[in-house]
């Protein structure tokens, strides 16, 4: 075949060139057909498309696009946005605590008995008491019942705060699964929790869970002292297996505040003062839950507390309104925004603003749920942030900073203009529902709300299968190998800050006498730790203090839970902190003492010890949320510490009560820590 014209050819060699690309292997292989995945269906039928199956959630008969698995989590958003109604979408615009059946955590008086895997029924139940027994000059926060709550108010995001086993909650996260099932659109439910797998002395519901089925780790604090990276993301990929085990989807969590105000009353949820290092543990924590992206076997995240909640006025929590003050004096109010911008970087799916009202920078003086230029122009605009904003518990009602003079409906149409899309603290939509029907606000900034919050659950992959295997949730929950891991990073927190004389580890056949002093013990009994059963040490544990060579003495300090504070000032010595210094004084007048601090704020320790009169101190170590074993490994030396401490301690509590409350530890004047950030030694 010949052509005078070269152009005439081209078609024919493209063909060749087509085939021998074809014969090897070089033509891109055409998509496989997608892979059917498994539908968790209970009430509603199945359509089918060929060999494919469908969940018929609206039970029309047919295949409608917010039922297709196929399409991507945002056209099927859109989809089912335009087939609710302005009802439907007020009540998903809403996060609320439901509640066990008798599960009376937030009614402290209340007999109750074993928790059960249905719903505590209770219509509006006056919840006050998760925060403050104070009354609050606003409407209570309130938990609704979970029927009511689903079938009446459109509800389908819902935090549950109880402490249950695995195996109920599982069972409870079906039937409410179920529930919702039912319902006309089959919006399957999300379910969000505070930590479940650390170590904390304060306890206290919307902080943290504390001890549970799940898999024990120490605080927040003693993760990042482990400095340990890869253990970090090993915590939370386990942790992750263990809450989607149970049903447990989304995580109000983790802190991306600064411990940079030594006596704010939530130091013991953050990562530290380093902003660069805090931001490395963000990145890890959310990798480790969500993965790469969201998807099925994923547990979404909140990062919180935007623009970073650390900076209080006197350490104060903007719970109340005594602490309702953010101060930047330092100028250092970008720094904070270090770790979130690695949150962000890391895919987290949600961000919490806090209730503070920023000063000392060029943003209005209003709470974050409420600043637009901190929501808008700040995390969307110059952070680039494209996932849900979820306002804190109760910016609307109960702390309502800076905006105190509107009305329940100006605020909700001020936050909504700010950026909110999720709303947290109450379960009745009346307010939010009247907001939206007046015509204050446009309707396509809760379309943009409800949009974003069916991508999450499409992308978790809640709609084809919300349901869990009760008895696989039992299986995952504890695992051995994650306590393994868990039992390595106890030992890792664990920070020798000083061996005196080398007095550490102790030698074999030492008689020790070791003593835990809780919070509030004062002088009544202290608790001393006799010979652990089968604990294999190379010393021997004497009742009497008399008795032994040694002495080991673990203060465990703490203020008043968060929720019990009031507007007095915050101190860090020990003494106020129901440590009962004078018997430390005895004990290491009378022989040779281990000193070991628990650390939930950089507490200031001069009244029991000091580098230049260190007295019967011989060594001094620091734990944050750790076990009895872990320590005594150290000790003894079956584990050699290697922690490193995640902030800078005052050397004296005037130091601290100067301390600029933006400013970490590490930058202050010379002279004002005794331990610093990243300090820790060895035994080599």
């Amino acid at each position: 075949m010949c052509f005078k014209d070269p152009n005439r050819m081209r078609p024919f060699i493209s063909l060749l060139l087509t085939v021998l690309l074809a014969l090897a292997g070089g033509l891109q292989a055409q998509p496989a057909l997608p892979a059917q995945p498994v539908l968790g269906h209970r009430s509603v039928p199945l359509v089918s498309v060929g060999k494919l199956q469908f969940k018929d959630l609206n039970r029309n008969g047919r295949l409608d696009p917010y039922e297709d698995w196929r399409l991507t989590p945002e056209v099927r958003a859109r989809d089912l946005r335009s087939r609710m109604t302005l009802e439907q979408k007020a009540g998903f615009m809403l996060i609320s605590t439901t509640r066990m059946e008798n599960d009376w955590a937030f009614e402290r008086n209340r007999a109750a008995g074993p928790i059960g895997s249905g719903f505590n029924e209770q219509d509006l139940v006056d919840s006050m008491n998760m925060f403050t027994k104070k009354p609050l000059p606003f409407r209570n926060m309130s938990a609704a019942g979970t029927t009511k709550g689903v079938s009446t108010f459109h509800l389908r995001h819902f935090i549950l705060r109880a402490n249950a086993p695995a195996r109920l909650i599982a069972e409870w996260s079906n039937n409410l699964q179920a529930l919702c099932e039912a319902q006309p659109l089959g919006i399957p439910a999300i379910v969000a929790s505070n930590p479940r797998n650390h170590i904390t002395r304060d306890a206290s519901i919307g902080l943290s869970v504390g001890r549970t089925d799940f898999t024990a780790w120490p605080g927040e604090l003693g993760l990042s002292a482990t400095r340990d990276l890869a253990l970090i993301r090993d915590f939370a990929g386990m942790a992750r297996q263990e809450w989607a085990a149970v049903g447990l989807r989304k995580g109000y969590m983790y802190m991306a505040d600064l411990a940079t105000e030594p006596r704010w009353q939530r130091v013991e949820g953050t990562f530290g003062e380093d902003a660069e290092w805090v931001g490395k543990m963000m990145y890890e924590v959310v990798r480790g839950f969500q993965g790469p992206a969201l998807g099925k076997g994923s547990v979404a995240l909140t990062t919180k507390h935007f623009p970073g909640g650390g900076a209080t006025e006197g350490g104060h929590d903007p719970h109340f309104s005594w602490g309702k003050q953010e101060i930047f004096p330092g100028g250092m109010f970008r720094n904070n925004l270090i770790p979130f911008r690695e949150a962000i970087r890391a895919g987290t799916s949600a961000i919490m603003p806090y209730y503070s009202i920023p000063n000392d920078t060029k943003y209005e003086k209003v709470a974050y749920a409420y600043n637009k230029g901190v929501l808008q122009e700040l995390l969307r605009g110059e952070l680039g942030f494209k996932g849900i904003i979820n306002s804190d518990t109760g910016p609307i009602e109960m702390m309502p900073w800076g905006v105190e003079h509107l009305s329940i409906q100006e605020r909700y149409k001020r936050s909504l203009e700010a950026g909110v899309n999720l709303y947290s603290g109450t379960a009745d939509p009346s307010q939010l529902l009247q907001t939206l029907r007046s015509g204050m606000v446009d309707l396509k900034l809760v379309d943009a709300s409800v949009e974003r919050l069916l991508t999450e659950k499409f992308r978790l992959g809640l709609f084809e299968d919300p349901y869990v295997n009760v008895e696989q949730a039992v299986k995952t929950v504890g695992r051995p190998d994650f306590r393994q891991r868990a039992e390595e990073a106890f030992r890792k927190s664990v920070v020798l800050l000083r061996n005196h004389g080398k007095a550490l580890p102790l030698s074999a056949g030492t008689r020790i006498y070791m003593e835990i002093m809780p919070a509030g013990r004062g002088a009544n009994a202290p608790a001393n730790i006799h010979a652990p059963e089968g604990h294999g040490l190379p010393v021997t544990f004497v009742k009497d203090p008399a008795e032994a060579d040694q002495i080991v003495v673990w203060l465990i300090p703490g203020a008043r839970s968060l929720f019990e504070s009031d507007s007095l000032p915050l101190m860090l010595s020990l003494s106020k902190n129901r440590i009962d210094v004078a018997r430390v004084d005895r004990l290491s007048a009378m022989k040779p003492t281990h000193l070991i601090v628990n650390y939930t704020n950089p507490w200031v320790i001069d009244e029991v010890y000091a580098d230049q009169d260190p007295k019967g101190i011989r060594s001094v170590l620091a734990t944050f949320g750790c076990t009895p074993e872990a320590i005594l490994d150290v000790l003894t030396g079956r584990f050699y510490p290697q922690g490193k401490m995640p902030f800078s301690t005052p050397v004296s509590e005037a130091k601290a009560q100067s301390q600029l409350s933006d400013v970490p530890g590490y930058l202050e004047k010379p002279g004002y820590a005794l331990f610093n950030n990243g300090e820790g030694m060895g035994y080599r």
